[in-house]
């Protein structure tokens, strides 16, 4: 095969959209945000079918990429109205896409609808494709591989002009299959399924240094079946692993050779045990062997590769971790199958019903990938019970998993009348696969964890009836863990009476089966066993009169005995016995008659073959076949014929098998015999060798009492040696603890002043910035007026050289209007006095009503911040008078410095027209007082209000206080600068 690259591009191809409304003045931008990366596609008309024609790409490695699927990370795309005008973006709705839809082979776009979508009124849709690409742009090894060499020379038969790299598995989803090979050859229907059976040993890969999750770990296999992700179930066990088998199948379309060439291309099939998203092992399954050269066996039966496979741990021989032994390797048992459709395997079912000649329906899925559980007598499940005014059902009206489990056991199952005049022992199992199953049937051998039980149950009698008629009843029970949901039942129907105690007929039976120990003792604390109680009428319909809980884990805390099995092996037995109330099923909680049983439990230990047939019919019925050593294969009377057991070869195939069976009998009663005779001398010299040990262990006690004597005093000694050493120890203790404690505090009040004077220190700097940021703001705004009056200034030069050229030419016309000039100022000064005067009310209003707050809420206040408040206030009542004489003094220094200007400047004209106009000289001469600068005033001002919100700003913040440094520093400012400001007063 040919190694893939490590890098990847995941491609969201965004083409169009339809079922938008218009906005001509918007534009649509598509937003997609993957693993913290965010990318957009270019804006474009808001119409009814956006053209968008864009591709967006994010690199990722293999590795990667398979922790976001397992996390299930989506791609979110973000669909935005833009304006253009004042770029505001209006969210419409949005798109996740699942990146386990991202394949390696190109998929066909998908419409998917817009989600929240704004428009409400609109289906808005956007075609989208997303695909995985190899990246060009990373790093190519300068090894290559060489090509193998085809195996004969020659492309096979029918593949002449095929591509390799067309051999690719394409999901055709309305289909619901995968396409192999091109579309005009493939002409066959085929189906592919995995299937996990059981593991062991799975703790073998868990290092010592491995940290596992601190809550209960979830352990789960993996694999990828045609780019499928598939896990089964997960479980907690890692020692004993309990999860149901699981199979995962697959529909494709492809012909024999081409799929020979694809499974020679992808010739492994990788299986990891995860744990999270952390792979502890894996294993490889060849799939070479599913379909081999010149064979034709897929075409009458289904092909399978099946087995345990080992699992290895990610990177052993980087590791250098020393092997592990064969015994106790970690293994997963796996089945790989192959069938072509039409072609399937006979099921269980099938085989016991073909005699009745009933239809078996066989259904098939075409979804992919399907996931069947298949279900085990190890998993067992409660049949619902049936109303109580139906009689038991029968082969006529039962419900079609009765009627296959009554066939099931029709040909498995022994009589309870045999089963009831033989030994336990000996009884036949329950379970027994039919023999064809092994023919046609996919089986997996499973490792001998399960133990052989026998469980019986004798229904003995019932008594005590309480109803007032004569009852003609019939017990019925069913349990399926025991391996067959067919209800049993007490035949025939017996008369109770009251103050009667009745014996019931054929109440005996007996189930073998295998489980797993903690498995058996689960289901018996779970699940009771409920016998109903039946009054069969031969005039009306059977009567389901009340129903009988037995508690089968009773049975668990009962006495074992041991006895000796059929082959010899050590067997326990225990035996239970106890009379429950039948309760009236009729809602009412009153007591019917009394039931005396006795239950019987035995373990024949570890089964020597366990094998899980699957099959794929509708039922998914799958069998565990046993084979104790004591018990032969019943054969399966639909596959002998009876003209072959006339045969001779059969017959002399009986006698031969007789003839084994009585050898083995007369070689197991020599060995008994001699297992006798080895324990009688073992018992002899087992004696002697007691008495001679203890004449020794009597020696040896008078020795140890001198030893024992001495070491008691040495205890005492070394008891009150302990004690000094305790109290040493404790006193050690405290001191440690009083030495840690006065670190820790040393070192965090250490820490403290080091937070405390790196605050500060930011906090000094920023006020800095925060001032040297104003003084660059207040520099640029005077260069700014600077150059304005420069402009200004040589502007009125010019204008006033236009005048004096002017004036001297005709000086009426000049001065008058100059008088109008100055009338109009004096109009537009006016009125900006008074809108100043009504400005400075309001700003007074405004101050009063800030004043009545600050009182409300001075008054709110602790009393321990009384003496702080107080200071505010007169700082903040200087200010405010400060702040009214600068504002008058800014008005009256506004209004005086245009009256000087006007004043300078008829003064001017004064002089040059003093003896020819007489009424502007009185004008000019007119007494104004120049205003007096207070730029100086302002500046302490501005200084000393950034200074007292500076200190109130760190008080709000709650961390500082008066008696910190940056505060004192701070007050002690504002008193230096209403010092500055008193005295210039």
């Amino acid at each position: 095969m040919v190694s893939k690259s490590d890098q990847l591009l995941i491609v969201v191809s965004i083409l169009e959209g339809r079922h938008f409304p218009k906005r001509p003045k918007h534009m649509l931008i598509v937003e997609a945000k993957f693993d913290g990366e965010q990318l957009a596609t270019d804006p474009v008309d808001h119409t009814n079918q956006p053209e968008f024609a864009t591709e967006l790409a994010w690199e990722i490695d293999r590795k990667a990429l398979h922790q976001h699927r397992l996390q299930r990370t989506p791609i979110k795309l973000q669909c935005f109205a833009l304006d253009p005008v004042s770029s505001a973006k209006e969210t419409i709705g949005y798109i996740l896409l699942d990146l386990r839809a991202a394949q390696e082979t190109k998929q066909a776009p998908k419409w998917y609808p817009l989600l929240s979508n704004k428009y409400t009124k609109f289906k808005s849709e956007i075609q989208i494709s997303i695909a995985l690409e190899t990246d060009s742009k990373a790093p190519v090894d300068s090894f290559k591989a060489k090509g193998a060499p085809p195996r004969d020379g020659k492309v096979p038969a029918g593949l002449s002009g095929l591509d390799p790299k067309d051999v690719v598995a394409v999901l055709n989803e309305e289909g619901g299959y995968h396409q192999i090979g091109p579309a005009d050859r493939c002409t066959d229907f085929f189906i592919m399924s995995v299937t996990i059976a059981f593991a062991t040993q799975l703790e073998q890969l868990i290092p010592c240094s491995m940290k596992l999750p601190e809550r209960q770990p979830e352990f789960f296999f993996y694999y990828c079946l045609l780019g499928n992700d598939v896990t089964n179930e997960p479980f907690n066990d890692l020692i004993n692993p309990n999860f149901e088998p699981e199979k995962a199948s697959v529909r494709i379309r492809s012909n024999v050779e081409i799929l020979r060439v694809y499974l020679a291309l992808q010739s492994k099939l990788q299986i990891h045990l995860c744990c999270g998203d952390q792979s502890l092992g894996s294993t490889e399954i060849p799939l070479t062997g599913l379909l081999k050269k010149g064979s034709s066996e897929i075409s009458q039966r289904p092909v399978t590769v099946e087995g345990a496979f080992i699992l290895d741990p990610p990177n052993r021989a980087k590791q250098k971790l020393a092997p592990i032994p064969v015994e106790l390797a970690p293994t997963v048992g796996v089945s790989v199958a192959l069938q072509r459709e039409g072609v399937d395997t006979q099921s269980l079912v099938e085989l016991k019903t073909q005699n009745e000649h009933e239809p078996q329906h066989s259904k098939k899925s075409s979804l992919t990938p399907i996931k069947e559980k298949l279900t085990e007598p190890e998993s067992p499940s409660v049949s619902p019970l049936p109303p109580h005014n139906q009689s038991p059902p029968t082969k006529e009206d039962a419900t079609e998993s009765e009627v296959e489990s009554l066939q099931y056991d029709k040909d498995t199952k022994p009589n309870p009348k045999a089963i009831s005049s033989a030994p336990a022992s000996v009884a036949q199992p329950v379970i027994i696969a039919n023999a064809s199953e092994t023919a046609s049937g996919q089986k997996i051998a499973v490792p001998a964890t399960s133990h052989h039980f026998c469980f019986s149950i004798d229904l003995r009698s019932v008594h005590d009836l309480e109803v007032s008629f004569p009852v003609n009843c019939i017990l019925r029970y069913s349990y399926p863990f025991f391996g067959s949901a067919a209800p049993i039942m007490t035949n025939p129907p017996v008369e109770v009476r009251k103050n009667m105690e009745v014996f019931l007929p054929q109440s005996y039976c007996a189930f073998d089966f295998a489980t797993m120990p903690y498995q058996l003792q689960d289901t018996f604390l779970r699940i009771p066993l409920l016998i109903e109680l039946w009054h069969k009428d031969k005039m009306s319909k059977d009567l389901l009169l009340g129903i009988a809980r037995i508690q089968l884990s009773n049975i668990l805390s009962s006495e074992k005995t041991r006895f000796l099995g059929s082959n010899g092996e050590q067997c326990w037995r225990q035996t239970y016995s106890e009379s429950v109330p039948i309760i009236a099923a009729q809602g009412s909680n009153n007591r019917i008659i009394d039931l005396s049983y006795t239950i019987t439990l035995e373990d024949y230990g570890l089964v020597k073959m366990r094998e899980i047939f699957v099959s794929d019919s509708s039922q998914g019925l799958s069998a565990v076949q046993q084979k104790p050593s004591s018990l032969p294969p019943a054969p399966c009377s639909s596959e002998i014929q009876p003209e072959s057991r006339e045969a001779l070869e059969y017959k002399a195939a009986v006698e031969l098998e007789m003839w084994k069976e009585m050898q083995e009998d007369i070689f197991e009663n020599q060995l008994k015999q001699k297992e006798l005779a080895h324990m009688q001398a073992l018992a002899e010299e087992w004696k002697k060798r007691d008495r001679e040990r203890e004449s020794l262990v009597q020696k040896k006690v008078a020795e140890y009492t001198i030893l024992e004597g001495k070491l008691q005093k040495t205890l005492i000694d070394l008891e009150k040696r302990e004690q000094q050493l305790v109290i040493t120890e404790a006193e050690l203790q405290r001191e440690r603890k009083e030495l840690k404690s006065e670190r820790e505090r040393n070192l965090q009040e250490l820490q403290d002043c080091i937070r405390r004077a790196k605050e500060d220190g930011v906090h000094q700097v920023e006020l800095e910035r925060l001032k040297i940021k104003q003084l660059e703001e207040e520099k640029h705004r005077l260069q700014q007026q600077l150059k304005d009056a420069e402009n200004k200034y040589k502007i009125l030069e010019k204008e006033f050289h236009q005048f004096k050229d002017q004036q001297s030419n005709k000086p009426e016309i000049r001065l008058q209007s100059e008088i109008n000039l100055l009338t109009l100022e004096k109009v537009e000064l006016e009125r900006k006095l008074e809108s100043a005067t009504k400005s400075k009310l309001h700003y007074k209003q405004q101050w009063g009503r800030a004043l009545k707050e600050l009182a409300r809420l001075k008054q709110r206040e602790q009393e321990s911040q009384m003496a702080r408040l107080k200071k505010q206030q007169e700082e903040l009542e200087q200010m405010r008078l400060r702040y009214l004489a600068s504002e008058e003094k800014d008005t009256v220094k506004t209004e005086r410095q245009e009256l000087l200007d006007i004043r300078n400047e008829l003064n001017r004209l004064r002089q040059q027209e003093q003896k020819q106009y007489p009424d502007s000289r009185e004008i000019a001469s007119g007494k104004m007082d120049s205003p007096h600068g207070n730029a100086g005033e302002e500046g302490l001002d501005d200084y000393l209000t950034r200074l007292i919100e500076e200190r109130d700003t760190l008080m709000r913040t709650g961390v500082y206080n008066h008696e910190d440094r940056i505060i004192s520093e701070l007050d002690r400012q504002i008193r230096e600068v209403l010092a500055k400001s008193s005295a210039s007063n």
